[in-house]
């Protein structure tokens, strides 16, 4: 299941891609469905066109194709559909080639240096803390020791 902001992004990649699927008067034949999935497998996303003479409507021939190929279907207007499936063919072509789909991490500089002095105090904080523990612990000793040598155990 895609989550809106995948789809919204796969929606404007397939605004540069060109129709490549075509349904005609036929409808969802068993030779689209097999195109279909030979074009899901090496490209992941495809926009198909509708034709007049067509009887089923954009929506309808998108949702048998995503049934038949286990696709998604990513936008449908007019009688322009684009679907989309994961290929893993196509990752691993990608990971070899050494581009493979990464998350661009944008770095906010003023969250990273307020990130930065709450670690340096949280570090500062913990030193203090073990110093005082450690005082503590030694005093606790010291007044044994006192204790023992004036016989009052």
């Amino acid at each position: 299941m895609l989550t809106s902001k995948e789809r919204a992004e796969l929606r404007s990649q397939a605004n540069t891609l060109d129709t490549t699927l075509m349904v005609g008067k036929g409808g969802v034949t068993e030779a689209v469905i097999a195109e279909a999935d030979n074009q899901l497998t090496t490209r992941e996303l495809v926009k198909g066109k509708v034709l007049e003479g067509a009887m089923m409507s954009p929506r309808e021939v998108c949702d048998e194709l995503c049934e038949a190929t286990g696709a998604e279907g990513v936008a449908v207007i007019g009688t322009k559909f684009v679907i989309y499936r994961f290929s893993e063919k196509l990752q691993q072509e990608r990971n070899q080639v050494g581009r493979a789909k990464r998350k661009e991490v944008k770095v906010n500089p003023v969250r990273k240096g307020a990130q930065a002095r709450r670690q340096a105090a949280k570090a500062v904080r913990e030193q203090r803390n073990a110093y005082f523990r450690q005082q503590a612990i030694e005093k606790s000793i010291e007044k044994a020791r006192e204790r023992q040598l004036r016989g009052e155990d």
